[in-house]
């Protein structure tokens, strides 16, 4: 699945973002919207020269979520931004890089314990903004994975994040592609309601091999 979606794709040069701690905010920001109204916030964010743990960690709730508007559900997600540089700053001194020190399942706890982040986004920021092996699930993944028969839909997080942590090697890079194209997979064929599966490459595939 891996080579032919990348051979139908390419490298998607995922997670965008100039430093880990805006990737960390896009991972947060993220949830329940789309990556454009996300860029619009964090472009904002960086106008008012905003991003950044300390200049969060002192702006009022109120103020920041007017900056983070774009985002949508800004009023909880602003909450959910202090909530994790508050976390950040008392757990590390506000510093990506000490956090980077920690190893990756403890880490993965203490981040599951910060108000509003789960399991989807602790591994954004345990993959992307912290380049640790923690295989990232999410709603594309799902869909293509239940889809192919590989795992049933309604099956836990952990148990789709299993069947790569046990079947494949523990690889950042991988893990970063591999997430990245399930995404570019869901959204251009495997769409939620009406899928193009007689252009997607992983129904070619099946094809040519016999697969059912």
């Amino acid at each position: 699945m891996y080579h032919k979606l990348y051979q139908a794709f390419g490298p998607q040069y995922w997670w965008p973002g100039d430093t880990p701690f805006e990737v960390a905010v896009g991972a947060i920001l993220t949830q329940n919207t789309n990556w454009r109204n996300v860029e619009k916030a964090i472009k904002k964010m960086k106008q008012q020269k905003m991003l950044s743990a300390k200049a969060i960690h002192e702006m009022p709730a109120a103020e920041l979520a007017l900056l983070i508007r774009p985002a949508g559900y800004f009023n909880i997600k602003a909450k959910r931004l202090k909530s994790f540089v508050g976390f950040l700053s008392n757990d590390f001194r506000g510093s990506m890089k000490r956090m980077k020190k920690d190893a990756m399942h403890p880490l993965r706890e203490k981040l599951l314990n910060i108000h509003g982040i789960g399991p989807e986004t602790a591994d954004s920021i345990l993959l992307y903004a912290l380049e640790k092996p923690s295989f990232v699930i999410d709603a594309y993944t799902k869909r293509v994975l239940s889809r192919h028969k590989v795992m049933e839909h309604d099956r836990s997080y952990d148990d789709f994040q299993g069947l790569f942590h046990s079947t494949l090697q523990r690889d950042v890079q991988l893990f970063n592609e591999f997430h990245a194209l399930f995404v570019q997979a869901g959204k251009t064929f495997c769409k939620r309601r009406v899928p193009l599966c007689d252009e997607c490459p992983l129904d070619k595939w099946k094809a040519e091999d016999g697969i059912n």
